[in-house]
């Protein structure tokens, strides 16, 4: 029988099973915690990989959802950066706060990281319950919709802080996808030229509506002809100057992506790799040294929900067109059927409460 104080959630039981679910409201406890009613969450890449097993970091059953924001409803009695009414988002990143890479303010790699909607439950569901470190708040009011925009515009932020990249670079990302079109537009935010990458023409045209500078359509391997590399060059020696691209950043993260990165980039260039794929690839020491490339990680975002808000408001990060797909909560079902089925067509699919 369902309780009286059950709330709705979108779970994730074993791998290709996902069913709406009524688990316990959470209840506020601790003296800092904030309890949100979700208004929507954006499905990710991530969130598909818990759904097809794919996902190696995740803790089944699972409550999923690391893009959510919402209402605050009521809080702890010592938190003071909110209150009921507010329109917040929250980062999904839980950190020890004492290992070394929390010391050095890198909480994002904390060595016994955790994230909401991967290791621990997440935000699909109708009440959260979460530290106020966690919580950020939007001081103009947002379409409900899009206040889990802000999580996958702190990945992009998180990949021009790794990459340094800042007003006058010129930067190549690869991939138009959500994580790409993210990282061009805080790259764009930050004074960059951005040439974009990616296999689909239709993701490409969007790229260029959504303010990437350049573009270039990448064959499929198997269907390359043999001008493919020769464009690339030819675009990018345009662009550049003749210089060479002194910014890659890899959105595509298998190994040949990796591999023409550090193939592409400039003498002193950065390279930035988002992917945790465990395949080889093919760089020698040669290829790093030679050029003297800086080649980074980069994972989560690390402090950036604040500068995303602040883009999302003033009007420098565009979230109009990142959500093209929006589905109520009880047909998630049919949103992972679309994404899988349709992914050329997805940028971001967002489900509502």
């Amino acid at each position: 029988m369902e309780g009286e104080d059950d709330m709705k959630a979108v779970k994730v039981p074993k791998p290709f099973e996902i069913r709406i679910e009524d688990v316990p409201e959470p209840e506020v406890r601790a003296e800092t915690d904030v309890k949100i009613r979700i208004t929507s969450g954006g499905i990710c890449g991530s969130d598909v990989g818990i759904w097809n097993g794919t996902n190696s970091l995740a803790v089944y059953p699972r409550i999923i959802g690391h893009e959510f924001g919402g209402i605050v409803t009521e809080t702890g009695k010592n938190v003071k950066s909110v209150k009921p009414g507010d329109q917040v988002t929250v980062d999904p990143v839980m950190s020890c706060g004492h290992c070394y890479a929390c010391r050095i303010g890198r909480h994002n790699v904390c060595s016994t990281l955790e994230v909401l909607g991967v290791h621990r439950d997440g935000g699909f569901c109708e009440y959260v319950c979460v530290p106020e470190k966690n919580v950020h708040k939007f001081h103009t009011k947002m379409d409900e919709k899009m206040l889990s925009v802000a999580e996958p515009f702190t990945i992009g932020t998180e990949i021009n802080r790794r990459g340094q990249i800042g007003k006058g670079d010129q930067v190549l990302i690869m991939g138009a996808g959500p994580i790409g079109i993210a990282a061009m537009q805080c790259a764009k935010r930050n004074g960059a030229e951005v040439l974009m990458t990616d296999l689909v023409p239709s993701r490409l045209d969007r790229a260029k509506r959504m303010g990437a500078d350049r573009t270039v359509l990448i064959h499929p391997q198997g269907q390359q002809g043999k001008d493919q590399g020769q464009e690339l060059d030819a675009e990018l020696a345009a662009f550049t100057g003749g210089e060479g691209i002194p910014v890659v950043v890899d959105t595509v993260c298998i190994p040949s992506s990796f591999e023409q990165s550090v193939q592409l980039a400039s003498p002193a260039g950065r390279v930035v790799v988002i992917g945790l794929k465990n395949q080889p690839s093919r760089i020698t020491m040669a290829d790093i040294t030679k050029k003297e490339l800086t080649i980074v990680g980069s994972r989560l975002n690390c402090g950036c929900f604040d500068e995303v808000i602040e883009g999302l408001e003033d009007g420098t990060l565009h979230a109009e067109e990142f959500v093209t797909h929006v589905f109520p909560y009880y047909e998630v079902e049919k949103a992972f059927q679309m994404i899988r089925e349709h992914p050329q067509e997805v940028l971001k699919a967002v489900i509502t409460f």
